[in-house]
């Protein structure tokens, strides 16, 4: 022992020396002694060893797999529980269904890990049938494979722990040390509740601490000097950061984060390769520089960019996310394509005009008045292609014939060759085909947005009349945004962008991101505008036919705006949609709260059980701590520094400053950028920041119990050891005091409140039972030949081969009420009435009253009343209960008083699935149902609109 100590003790090399490694003759878990030499006359770092983790002892790869078992064990426990939906799974199990379905959806997350968890549900034999609409909507009834696409989250929560280890031992931590960070990831209530659920954060958590690891490698090669440049392990630690990068950004833009991290710390190893005169030359300065430019940008670019490419192969069909898209974009997906149309404009052509910004879609008028106001028929924006756009242009008079006389009729420029085209300020009339009436604009306030500068847009008029002055608009073409030279002097479908300004009260054709009520079935807003901003009054004709524009005439379409022109735009609107997520959330919270744990998220509560997301109170806390006392630290070393102190000459303090501080920065890119940011924040963004402080907390442990001399625990590894099995082992004790939050597991009031330390912590204990117990539910019910129906627990058993989780038993029921015995229906008369007594366990199996005896005086007993009614025909045979309807769809927009034509009808091939359009409009109506529903609810469980996908 006393040899073992002295050997320990001069391994701490003199201040202004470098260390050589002697290889087999350290202590147990650490694979080399450090031993003094002279300082390095190259880039070398002074107290560098080689941390290869390819080349650890074997016991630490046994060390390794028991946690990586240990993380399993935790992180697989009970997966099949809830068997519902949870949180933001309804937004991210959607995705999988569209996925499947193929229909385009807008988040604002990259695809990576949408398109892993519908890999992983694909491949379980999962259809993109279930919506996953509700929080707390059952799986098992229509077998969706839950459970396997939560084991991709749960998978990749279990990976986290060893690569935790072999990250502590790339920066040259003992094995003790290791085994503590992967246990404190193993053991943190919060990481372990998101691995569980089908969410994004898991996965963004492993592609991150691949990129530690791969960069802690790297760092450790590059810092041993030009003798392990552009070796093969130093190509490959290179290349694995800079595919841990592409992962990281292509799971959520939080990789950036890391990117600056990387980035930050590459900087810094250029600037220290460039002081190196003596064996770094330009060429070789340059060929480094070359490496990283493309291990570190060209590869996480291509990666990135490779994962919207499998994006856009996948979504090829309309969907509820592509009304935020540009025309040129929506015109790549199938059945959004137009037909080759006319270029020219000209009196007497029927067009489909689009509104330019809110991409809310075209202008539209259905039979039906506006309920205030004038009372005249409605004009909306309608996000579809739909017979109820059309318009037919006519000139402010009509046309003369040869007799000299006007020719009357709105078909008067049908027959006019060539064709007059409509040049810029022409004034017109635009007549709504369908339900023959005019665009017309009066000094009427609109029906929803009350402005003294807006005005009412109706369309007004009836067969056979000719219009008023208020039915005149002036075509003022924006020149700047038309395309083509043309296209600025006369209106060109598509290249010309106009305004319509209302000749009488000189207005302009206006719409905004405003909703109608429901009398206008929740379409746009659509006013005149005194001055109105540009990019809300810019409208351009999308489809035109006139009778005199044959097939020889010019025609144009949509340009194709091809892959990076599909993959720019996407990134503007994921930009724009993030940043514009400012609404308040019941569960959201700010980053000042998240390093002291003050709030949660509630994930889900049903059946007196709860999830919420709430951390490993000790593990957050002592991490935090740690990251005050790097901070302290270093403030006093840059205090000495400037009073010509020489800390650091000496080499475990240089160490100890660049290692953890390394960590520690990635701790702050990680956390202070959600300082600048106004969206919807919540304690799950705290996460990549979490795994680098518990880093920087298990390195000043080892310094501390292994590094540090003069303090006399480095000399008693022993102490060491057992600090860090007291750590872990007190975590545990606190993971298991939580558990039933991340688990979903019974708890009691009790239990729950003993532990409630804070207001803040803002789960309900109430939610919970009383006291565990084996409850007994008494039933009585109607005596039946059937197979007595199974308790919902069981039902789910059977379903699908997942074992879900055994429902409490539901709480004392009052007595028996009484029974009012209600008349028959007509036609029908009642044979008997009948009473049963039946004794059932926890999960409905039927007790004889033999087992119901042997348990008297050892379990509670619960009553439940219920009654069933079976039909029986003239002889006696049980006739089955009929289906239930499917429900009646939502209504279309138009679908009273119109005329009918507006309605699709599918063919065949749409059958088995609704139109584009008609799922938009559901989509739509839905949304607005869910949005009363959970302002109704309250505080209860929702899902992150972060998570949601866009919708028009």
């Amino acid at each position: 022992m006393a040899r073992s100590k002295n050997l320990h003790a001069s391994s701490a090399p003199r201040s202004g020396e470098m260390v050589t490694v002697v290889k087999g003759t350290g202590l147990p878990g650490n694979p080399a002694v450090l031993r003094p030499t002279r300082k390095a006359k190259d880039y070398t770092s002074d107290g560098v060893v080689d941390n290869d983790v390819f080349l650890l002892p074997t016991s630490d790869y046994s060390i390794m797999f028991a946690m990586t078992v240990a993380a399993a064990a935790v992180r697989l426990f009970r997966i099949y529980q809830p068997s519902s939906v949870v949180f933001d799974e309804v937004h991210f199990g959607g995705f999988a269904s569209k996925y499947i379905k193929g229909r385009f959806f807008m988040d604002v997350h990259p695809p990576l890990a949408k398109l892993l968890l519908t890999l992983a549900g694909w491949l379980a034999g999962f259809d993109g049938e279930f919506d996953f609409k509700d929080i707390g909507k059952d799986y098992v009834e229509p077998g969706v494979p839950y459970v396997a696409m939560r084991l991709l989250p749960a998978v990749c929560g279990i990976l986290l722990a060893p690569t935790m280890f072999l990250t502590l031992k790339a920066v040259g931590c003992r094995t003790v040390t290791a085994a503590m960070g992967a246990g404190l990831i193993i053991f943190e209530n919060g990481l372990l509740t998101q691995a569980r659920l089908i969410l994004l954060d898991s996965p963004l958590m492993i592609a991150t601490a691949f990129t530690a690891l791969a960069f802690t490698s790297f760092t450790n090669q590059h810092e041993q000097g030009p003798s392990k440049a552009f070796d093969p392990s130093w190509w490959f630690w290179l290349t694995m950061t800079g595919l841990g990068l592409g992962m990281t950004a292509s799971i959520k833009w939080v990789g950036l984060f890391t990117i600056a991290w990387v980035g930050g710390l590459t900087v810094l190893q250029l600037w220290v390769l460039l002081g190196d005169t003596r064996t770094v030359t330009i060429r070789i300065f340059s060929k480094h520089v070359l490496a990283r430019v493309f291990c570190l940008i060209v590869i996480p670019v291509a990666f990135y960019m490779a994962m919207f490419a499998i994006h856009f192969t996948c979504l090829v069909n309309p969907g509820d996310g592509d009304g935020f898209m540009s025309s040129e974009f929506q015109s790549t997906l199938n059945s959004k394509a137009m037909q080759d149309v006319p270029i020219d404009v000209a009196f007497g052509s029927r067009v489909s005009i689009r509104h330019q910004n809110t991409q809310g879609g075209y202008l539209h008028s259905h039979n039906l008045m506006y309920p205030g106001g004038s009372m005249q028929q409605q004009i909306t924006l309608y996000p579809h292609k739909d017979e109820n756009n059309v318009w037919l242009l006519e000139n402010q008079t009509q046309p003369l014939g040869t007799d000299g006389e006007p020719i009357n009729g709105t078909d008067a420029w049908d027959h006019f060759n060539p064709p007059v085209y409509i040049e810029d300020g022409a004034t017109l009339k635009l007549f709504h085909v369908i339900t023959k009436r005019r665009l017309h604009s009066h000094d009427v306030r609109p029906p929803v947005t009350e402005a003294d500068w807006q005005n009412e847009v109706s369309a007004y008029g009836y067969d056979g009349f000719e219009g008023d002055a208020n039915d005149y608009f002036r075509v003022e073409i924006v020149k700047s945004m038309s395309d083509g030279s043309e296209a600025k002097k006369r209106l060109r479908t598509i290249q010309t962008k106009f305004r319509l300004v209302h000749v009488m009260t000189g207005c302009v054709l206006f719409s905004h991101k405003v909703k109608l009520p429901e009398w206008a079935s929740e379409q746009q807003e659509v006013t005149c505008a005194k001055g109105g901003t540009l990019p809300n009054s810019v409208w351009y004709v999308e489809s035109n036919e006139h009778p005199m524009l044959g097939a020889d005439a010019e025609i144009v379409n949509y340009k194709n705006p091809g892959f990076l022109g599909k993959f720019w735009e996407l990134q503007r609107v994921m930009w724009q949609t993030n940043a514009g997520l400012v609404d308040s959330h019941a569960w959201d919270s700010r980053p000042p709260s998240w390093p002291i744990l003050r709030r949660g998220i509630n994930f889900w509560g049903q059946d007196h059980r709860q999830i919420y997301l709430i951390g490993n109170p000790i593990i957050w806390w002592s991490s935090t701590v740690a990251i005050a006392v790097f901070a302290l630290f270093k403030g006093v070393a840059v205090l000495r520094w400037q009073r010509g102190y020489k800390d650091y000459g000496n080499t475990v303090f240089k160490r100890f400053d660049y290692e953890i501080g390394t960590s520690v920065l990635g701790w702050a890119l990680h956390y202070f950028p959600f300082y600048l940011m106004q969206r919807q924040l919540f304690l799950h963004h705290y996460f990549p920041a979490l795994y680098f402080a518990i880093m920087a907390l298990c390195q000043i442990y080892d310094f501390i119990s292994s590094r540090i001399p003069g303090i006399g625990i480095r000399e008693r590894p022993l102490v060491g050891k057992l600090g860090a099995v007291i750590f872990l082992g007190l975590s545990m004790v606190v993971f298991g005091l939580y558990s039933p939050l991340a688990y979903g597991n019974p708890w009691t009031q009790s239990a729950c409140n003993r532990v409630k330390l804070f207001d803040t912590w803002d789960w309900d204990c109430n939610t919970f039972l009383s006291e565990y117990s084996t409850s007994i539910v008494l039933n009585s019910a109607n005596p039946t030949s059937a197979p007595v129906i199974p308790s919902e627990a069981s039902e789910q058993q059977a379903v699908g081969g997942q074992k879900p989780p055994v429902d409490e038993p539901l709480p004392p029921m009052s007595d028996a009420p009484s029974v009012s015995l209600a008349a028959a229906p007509a036609g029908q008369s009642v044979v008997s009435r009948e009473e049963k007594i039946e004794y059932r366990d926890q999960d409905g199996n039927l007790l004889d009253l033999e087992q119901v005896k042997a348990l008297e005086g050892k379990v509670s007993f619960q009553t439940r009343y219920e009654t069933r009614t079976r039909l029986v025909d003239a002889q006696g045979s049980e006739i089955p209960a009929a289906a239930d309807d499917g429900g009646v769809a939502p209504p279309h927009p138009d679908v009273d008083n119109v005329d009918r034509e507006t309605i699709g009808v599918p063919d065949e091939s749409s059958q088995k699935e609704a139109p584009a359009s008609q799922s938009d409009v559901k989509a739509d109506e839905i949304k607005e149902e869910s949005i009363v529903k959970e302002q109704s609810q309250g505080k209860a469980a929702k899902p992150a609109s972060e998570g949601n996908e866009a919708t028009a």
